[in-house]
């Protein structure tokens, strides 16, 4: 099986998991965007608290040479968290939110 795929297997679940997770009050929901190519995977909330429309990216990732790159994390317990159970690992996870610079400090991959 070749890495896209591997990724794909594993990514794809998870966020689907988070996308059918119901919102109790509000008119919410999120949806999950996949691109075609499966390289790009965002997690949108989108609907309506009140009268303020609600569109917006709770978790994006991207995958760029053979790497999970993480640029938007808007979840409690983050998502690479969910990836590493998942038995990816930290060299393969890109903290893309992090400015180049600060990655070399964390444990995961620096891009």
């Amino acid at each position: 099986m070749d890495q896209l795929t591997n990724f794909y297997n594993i990514i794809y679940p998870i966020m689907k998991g988070y996308a059918d997770i119901p919102y109790r009050y509000q008119d919410r929901k999120h949806k999950l965007v996949v691109s075609n190519d499966r390289k790009d995977y965002l997690l949108m909330a989108i609907g309506w608290e009140d009268d303020v429309k609600i569109h917006g990216c709770v978790v994006h990732l991207e995958i760029i040479d053979n790497k999970i790159w993480i640029h938007r994390d808007g979840l409690e317990d983050g998502i690479a968290s969910d990836l590493l159970r998942a038995g990816i690992p930290k060299s393969d996870i890109v903290l893309a939110f992090h400015p180049p610079d600060v990655r070399k400090f964390t444990e995961f991959a620096v891009g």
